[in-house]
């Protein structure tokens, strides 16, 4: 049966991913309901499930802010006594060890060592570039690829089931954090290996899998999907927001920063860099802004405009 073809929805559509396809392939099918401006924010591998924030129109202007500063929460499983050249169960196995030394206290103290902030060795098999290209595509060609670090923040880590050789955990992280890494990390710590074998992002920031809408019900109900997308307006609920007037509508569509009240921000002290959506007299939303000083004179200066041009 042909896709059905809708209007162009702009917001966020919160997709739990299923195991399995890519999530370009995700979009693809989604992009097919007639969705021609659709983008995401935050790749899942195709092993993983879970939380992916489908961009649609407008939306996909907002990428950058929607992920800024984000945390994510991931459970998953690993497997102890083996290891692959992607750090995970897709890969091909390089070496087998024993694990039977290791004891489940064993395994909660290295969990517990993920926390705090580090230094990540990003996966060879990774869309981390180096000099324009992907490590990924490096690796499958058999190049030597370069050894790449990120920092990283684990607010939270924890031990939910330890069934040797398997481990059941989840981590509080930063965006950016290789779940893949965390377990090869900890393979090394036992002294055994381990590849992750199963993934789940259950929140990435602001929206959580409670949220989330499965990719089989999003295509095969197309009618349902504007009920399914968060608008543009609540697309970034962290966000405070400022309703302008016609003449101010105006003025920020002209490139001019709008005047700072204190009155509309009487629970927030001005400081430079705080953010909000500006939005139209009608209540729809115009641009996101952020606080500055301009000649002295405390203005929203406009970081990206969401009107239609």
């Amino acid at each position: 049966m042909a896709d059905s073809k809708l209007a162009q929805q702009h917001g966020v559509l919160v997709l739990n991913k299923p195991k399995g396809p890519t999530s370009a392939h995700c979009i693809a099918r989604i992009k097919r309901l007639g969705q021609k401006k659709i983008g995401h924010a935050g790749t899942l591998d195709p092993m993983a499930q879970g939380v992916l924030l489908v961009l649609l129109g407008q939306c996909t202007k907002i990428s950058g802010y929607l992920m800024e500063g984000g945390e994510k929460i991931y459970s998953g499983t690993l497997e102890l006594g083996r290891t692959t050249d992607t750090w995970d169960d897709e890969g091909e196995t390089l070496s087998t060890a024993d694990w039977t030394h290791v004891t489940e206290e064993d395994v909660v103290r290295a969990v517990d060592l993920w926390t705090g902030s580090s230094e990540q060795q990003v996966p060879a098999y990774s869309a981390a570039k180096h000099k324009g290209q992907p490590l990924y595509k490096l690796a499958r060609e058999g190049k030597e690829t370069p050894v790449k670090t990120r920092r990283i923040e684990i607010s939270q880590a924890e031990t939910l089931a330890v069934e040797l050789p398997f481990v059941r955990f989840r981590v509080h992280c930063s965006s950016g954090t290789y779940i893949r890494s965390l377990a090869h990390s900890l393979g090394n710590r036992l002294g055994c290996g381990a590849v992750l074998t199963e993934l789940i992002r259950e929140y990435s920031h602001p929206f959580s899998l409670d949220e989330a809408h499965d990719l089989d019900d999003v295509l095969a109900e197309p009618a349902e999907l504007a009920g399914r997308v968060i608008p543009l307006d609540k697309a970034l609920p962290h966000w405070p927001k400022l309703r302008l007037s016609a003449a101010d509508e105006a003025r920020v569509k002209n490139g001019m920063p709008h005047p700072y009240d204190p009155a509309e921000m009487a629970s927030m002290p001005f400081t430079e860099g705080i953010r909000a959506v500006l939005l139209d007299p009608a209540g729809d939303p115009l641009a996101l802004a952020e606080t500055a000083y301009r000649n002295q004179v405390p203005v929203w200066t406009v970081l990206r405009g969401l009107w239609n041009t």
